[in-house]
């Protein structure tokens, strides 16, 4: 049926993307699938030339003929991806051409927007969320993350089910690498970690005030901060005021802009891990932690418990005295956080990106095939 390579196209200018999670997810998929001894070929479609390319992809550089993320995706990318005789594109990250282009995989890791449009209250995001609806309705094969996003996709796009194929994500190293045990018990620098855009919905008042209250009872704890790590989407300034007016200015610590290698030693070294959202298509940091054997506690919510597993301890998103208590908790009993730690890092090992660029490959396979048939009837 197909005795040539498969020729595989992406939107290359998600390898640039201010979502760190869309980023991640492009490159160590298709870095992934390109070093699977299989025969696939991979293409980014109009990266930019500072772009990190993932090893075994090539690159075609493509025209912008519009300014807009709209002009790009229907007139730009449908010319490039016909220059480039793609056999099917994937869009790996909401959006996807509506027609030029057949077939289409779109990969929607959330949705967000759509169930929860107060969270993005800007005068032209009910034009974004119309862009995602028309994008998985032109799709032919829809790409998620969770059984909890097939399920909001589903309801919000009212797609059947079983045109979603759900493909957990997966990590590796630097945040798969070994970490000694007794350099996290005699560590000095207390800190609850958080890794993800400083977002309504990351809940992440309620993570301060947990901290808060630990500082304000246990004073053996006053140097104990809830350390952020990621871009402020508009959070910030409220959670900086709210630790100063509890007279807590030193609970807060908000860092941006750092490496990978950095960001496994502050998991890795981090008390306890915490992960309040109230809205989560996967969690990659949630997983990234898991891998590096922090422990966790986490809101039971969204896709959360789904990654988590038993192997941390879960909430209710609104309640701060529970999510003070399991932050202490840890803190306080040794082989309780090594528990959770070891169990963490013991899931974690299930989530491989070799897995899932070999799940999405079949993906591709099925689409093509459907192609074919087609073609005979």
């Amino acid at each position: 049926m197909h005795s040539n390579p498969l020729k595989i196209g992406f939107d290359g200018r998600v390898l640039t993307s201010p979502a760190a999670g869309v980023r991640r997810y492009a490159h160590e998929l298709f870095k992934a699938m390109a070093a699977l001894d299989t025969d696939v070929e991979i293409v980014a479609i109009g990266s930019a030339e500072t772009a990190t390319v993932p090893p075994g992809v090539s690159v075609v550089r493509a025209r912008s003929f519009a300014p807009t993320n709209l002009g790009w995706t229907t007139v730009s990318l449908p010319i490039a991806t016909r220059k480039a005789k793609l056999d099917v594109y994937h869009a790996p990250a909401y959006t996807a051409p509506f027609f030029g282009i057949r077939p289409v995989v779109l990969t929607i890791h959330d949705c967000s927007y759509t169930r929860h449009p107060e969270w993005y209250p800007y005068h032209r995001d009910f034009l974004r969320r119309a862009f995602y609806r028309f994008s998985a309705l032109s799709a032919h094969a829809v790409i998620t993350d969770s059984e909890f996003s097939r399920s909001e996709i589903s309801s919000a796009y009212k797609l059947d089910p079983d045109q979603i194929v759900v493909i957990p994500l997966g990590v590796g190293n630097p945040f798969a690498d070994s970490y000694d045990w007794q350099k996290r018990l005699n560590n000095k620098d207390l800190y609850v970690l958080h890794v993800g855009d400083i977002h309504t919905r990351r809940n992440l008042m309620v993570a301060l005030q947990a901290v808060i209250a630990i500082r304000q009872r246990r004073k053996e704890f006053d140097s104990l901060t809830l350390r952020l790590v990621g871009v402020d989407r508009g959070s910030g300034n409220s959670l900086r005021q709210a630790a100063i007016d509890a007279g807590h200015h030193g609970a807060l610590e908000i860092m941006s802009k750092i490496d990978d290698f950095e960001l496994a030693r502050l998991y890795a070294e981090a008390s306890v891990f915490v992960y309040p959202s109230v809205y989560e298509g996967f969690g990659l940091p949630l997983l990234e932690a898991m891998a590096c054997g922090a422990p966790v506690v986490a809101a039971k919510a969204a896709s959360i418990p789904e990654v988590l597993g038993d192997t941390g301890l879960l909430f209710d998103p609104g309640d701060v005295s529970v999510l003070a208590n399991a932050i202490e908790a840890i803190i306080t009993k040794p082989e309780l956080a090594i528990q959770l730690g070891e169990a963490s890092k013991k899931r974690a090992k299930q989530f491989t990106w070799s897995r899932t660029a070999i799940q999405t490959i079949k993906v591709y396979q099925r689409c093509m095939e459907k192609i074919h048939k087609a073609r005979v009837e």
